[in-house]
């Protein structure tokens, strides 16, 4: 199945789409939840009557699965409403950088790096971001994103990942809505331009740019 774009030339019909889609969505996550309870009612049940290691390994398979699923739908949900930044000013771009690089070398060039951000919802944008940089697999053929690289001239910031994974069809990985990696990445997107910023890939390279305070 070729991947829905975002750029659909039936706006009015990907608006609708996208509306009922939501709440659909968000009613399977709540019965995958409910399921996940019913599964982890039974585990601890099989545990105390000790039953087979092979059959407490399979329960737990499935309320992984479960787990993973909710997950993506959820991702789902909040991608397909309004967000609602909770800005905290002199927020530290730097520091939620350095948290959410996970594997990365951060460098950062000049500063303060202080902006009106909402902490929460920007740290997940930059996990994600760092996590899809580097492949849907997690990582890239070359090892992944292993340095990124934070500068600023007193009115805006950069954040640069390099060494991103490049798209086998050559699409936007923040518009291709390609699975629960791609649907990461364009909340990320989402996320950035809330603040009143911009993120995109050139090459082997992805470049946020957000404003400071």
């Amino acid at each position: 199945m070729k991947p829905l774009k975002t750029e659909l030339q039936d706006a009015e019909t990907l608006r609708d789409l996208g509306s009922a889609s939501v709440q659909i969505v968000h009613d399977l996550k709540n019965q995958l939840n409910g399921l996940k309870l019913y599964a982890t009612f039974l585990r601890k049940r099989m545990e105390k009557a000790e039953r087979p290691g092979d059959e407490l390994e399979t329960l737990g398979k499935l309320i992984s699965g479960l787990e993973r699923a909710a997950a993506d739908m959820n991702v789902l949900v909040r991608f397909g409403r309004a967000l609602e930044l909770r800005r905290q000013p002199g927020t530290d771009l730097a520091r939620l950088l350095q948290d959410s690089a996970e594997g990365a070398h951060v460098e950062t060039d000049g500063g303060p790096f202080e902006g009106d951000f909402d902490p929460v919802l920007l740290a997940e944008a930059l996990k994600n971001i760092t996590a899809g940089a580097s492949g849907e697999s997690g990582a890239a053929p070359d090892g992944g994103v292993r340095r990124v690289r934070l500068s600023g001239d007193g009115s805006g910031a950069l954040v640069e990942w390099q060494g991103a994974a490049a798209d086998a069809d050559g699409e936007d990985p923040f518009r291709s809505l390609a699975g629960a990696a791609g649907l990461r990445m364009a909340l990320a997107a989402k996320i950035v331009r809330a603040h009143g910023g911009e993120v995109k890939q050139e090459g082997g390279r992805i470049r946020a740019r957000l404003p400071l305070k």
